[in-house]
């Protein structure tokens, strides 16, 4: 059905999708044990293309050498975000006593974040080989060419940012923009295939309702995921913070505070969305369409997503269940996504693109 080109593109695309998966699950491995800092610099580790795994393998005086060298990097942040007139930002950035702290080398969360490195840069490659393959649809569908580059460009300031998450030494809202862009790339691929998929295969969408309540619920949700995210890392580096300052684990969630509230809020809005999403989907298209198949798994990662949550709230944070909240949540994003582009085109415009 595809000419081979196409399929290059669909299946380079599609791996690239599992590939920013798993990226996102590094990252949450990453977080949940602290190994954020495990490598001081970037995109070496300990100036190492592979990493030691002993402190004998270090030079002398190592801890001044990188936290000098991020002091310079930092500076060079804070005058850039000044020149944007975020210079209250700047100046805490350049009075963060905390960038000057050096965390102790352990080999375990050394290699944790050079394998979340590793998975980053395999991404990398995924997206440029996804980039150059597009330019297949240049005369057919430029949309997917351009959307493919601009992923690639944003893949590279996510890099950048990923720098910045390092000499800032975890800077919070930093940590938040690195996780949204990273959920801007994976919608970004979900995007393109999805265009280069239904570009000659037209029945994905003949299964479209006229009915565009489903397509707008679908959006509505798209948003509240958005802001249950930002809530969600708001609270997650409220828990690094109580971490940090070696607080009772079984008092971090009372001491999070509204935000922790709030989050709670969007996800009982989220599931209560969802699940209607779902049933209504149900009623309109049958079993055998993506339709259906997708907002069946939109609505099974939200119940897990719920389960996670309470997991994390009931068992005092774990880190095996933030892991598994932060990853089940990018999936759901996903799934989410893609169910409302499978939706977003009415009966009748699937049909008339058929015959154009």
């Amino acid at each position: 059905m595809f000419p081979s080109a196409e399929r290059r593109f669909i299946r380079t695309t599609k791996i690239t999708i599992f590939v920013l998966f798993l990226v996102i699950t590094a990252g949450g491995i990453v977080r949940s044990t602290g190994s954020g800092m495990g490598c001081p610099d970037w995109p070496k580790c300990f100036n190492r293309i592979i990493p030691p795994t002993d402190i004998s393998q270090l030079p002398s005086g190592y801890e001044q050498h990188y936290v000098e060298g991020r002091v310079k990097k930092n500076t060079r942040f804070a005058n850039m975000i000044e020149f944007f007139g975020y210079k209250d930002l700047a100046d805490q950035i350049r009075h963060d006593e905390t960038i000057l702290q050096h965390e102790e080398f352990n080999p375990v969360k050394t290699w944790t974040e050079y394998i979340n490195r590793l998975t980053g840069v395999v991404a990398g490659f995924c997206l440029l080989f996804s980039a150059i393959f597009s330019f297949t649809f240049w005369k057919k569908k430029k949309t997917i060419t351009v959307w493919s580059v601009l992923n690639l460009i944003v893949v590279v300031i996510q890099a950048w940012l990923g720098s910045i998450v390092v000499s800032t030494n975890l800077t919070p809202w930093v940590i938040t923009v690195h996780m949204l862009l990273a959920i801007v790339i994976v919608c970004i691929s979900i995007h393109t295939y999805f265009l280069a998929v239904t570009l000659r295969d037209k029945s994905l969408l003949h299964a479209n309702s006229r009915d565009r309540s489903i397509f707008i619920l679908s959006v509505v949700s798209i948003i509240l995921l958005v802001v249950q995210v930002v809530y969600g890392t708001e609270v997650r580096e409220a828990v690094d913070h109580l971490n940090a300052q070696q607080i009772q684990r079984d008092s971090w969630i009372e001491s999070i505070g509204a935000n922790y509230h709030i989050h709670r809020v969007l996800a009982y809005v989220t599931l209560a969305i969802t699940a209607y999403l779902f049933f209504k989907t149900r009623s309109v298209y049958v079993k055998a369409t993506q339709q259906y198949r997708f907002a069946l798994i939109a609505f099974a990662l939200v119940c897990i997503q719920m389960l996670t949550g309470i997991i994390l709230a009931r068992f005092h944070v774990p880190a095996v269940a933030q892991t598994v909240h932060l990853v089940v949540a990018t999936l759901f994003f996903g799934a989410q996504y893609y169910l409302m582009l499978l939706v977003s085109k009415p009966k009748q415009d699937a049909i008339s693109n058929t015959t154009v």
